[in-house]
């Protein structure tokens, strides 16, 4: 890619972007340009990623072809004010914050001004993240393309109607929360067994890990992956019928959607 990506905010979410973007060889590093409150002198200066950091938004705006606004939703008001007018012709403005509808984008920029909504989750960090994208205003085929590749380099990426949004929020940007409780009640029980708490945590992590690379790389049903663990008699079935009797596959529905309603109110 032979354009310039630009951040506005550069916190943890930003540099693990940053860092699947040259991991990935998406684009070379001197095409990254981020922005942040505070840096150790005036003007620009390089990272440790050896991209250019500036302390002026306005900056980023002026040179990147894709902005992408990496800052805390409750602030994107404010910062879109000062850039709508600087953004160059022809440039997606990117959202990733919670809550951040395509109305909100299109009543904030610029009348014209491209722009996509996104939403990585926090496994981006680890390269291991799951991205919904919707609402590409007047996106050329070209360009959409690129904003999939950015979202890949994270992980994976996937297109759904703006429609679903809070559903993929209740589903992919809550749920890891729901897995790291999971894994410490495995691991809990674990301890309980007699197994080291620091093992009982690696083999629990490797277990849920593993077990998503099978749903994702076999392409059959997770239905079917259960019934292939399931022994007739044996260990597994024993612990599926104590995980059905206290109600598990319905308190993961509920907690699914409870996050998704919650995603509503906030975007109202």
């Amino acid at each position: 890619m032979q354009k310039v990506i630009g951040f506005i905010g550069y916190g943890n979410m930003a540099r693990a972007m940053v860092r699947g973007l040259i991991s990935s060889e998406i684009i070379s590093a001197e095409n990254i340009i981020a922005s942040r409150k505070h840096i150790s002198q005036k003007g620009r200066q390089k990272d440790e990623l050896n991209i250019y950091i500036t302390d002026n938004n306005l900056e980023v705006a002026r040179k990147s072809d894709y902005i992408i606004l990496a800052t805390k939703p409750n602030i994107y008001k404010q910062i879109l004010k000062k850039i709508k007018n600087e953004i160059k012709d022809n440039a997606v403005v990117i959202g990733i914050g919670a809550g951040i509808s395509s109305k909100f984008l299109a009543k904030n920029l610029k009348p014209g001004t491209k722009y996509v909504r996104a939403m990585p989750n926090t496994p981006a960090m680890v390269g291991e993240g799951m991205t919904a994208i919707s609402a590409a205003n007047n996106l050329d085929k070209a360009e959409l393309e690129d904003v999939l590749k950015i979202f890949n380099s994270l992980g994976r990426a996937e297109i759904i109607d703006e429609s679903q949004m809070n559903g993929f929020t209740g589903l992919c940007g809550s749920s890891p929360a729901y897995i790291y409780m999971l894994i410490e009640a495995m691991a809990d029980a674990a301890v309980l067994e007699g197994i080291n708490r620091n093992q009982a945590y690696i083999m629990a992590a490797q277990s849920v890990m593993g077990a998503a690379k099978m749903v994702l790389e076999t392409g059959e049903h997770p239905a079917q992956l259960k019934d292939n663990v399931c022994s007739p008699g044996g260990t597994t079935i024993e612990g599926v019928i104590s995980l059905e009797q206290q109600g598990f596959r319905k308190v993961i529905m509920d907690a699914v959607r409870a996050s998704a309603r919650k995603s509503k109110e906030i975007e109202r």
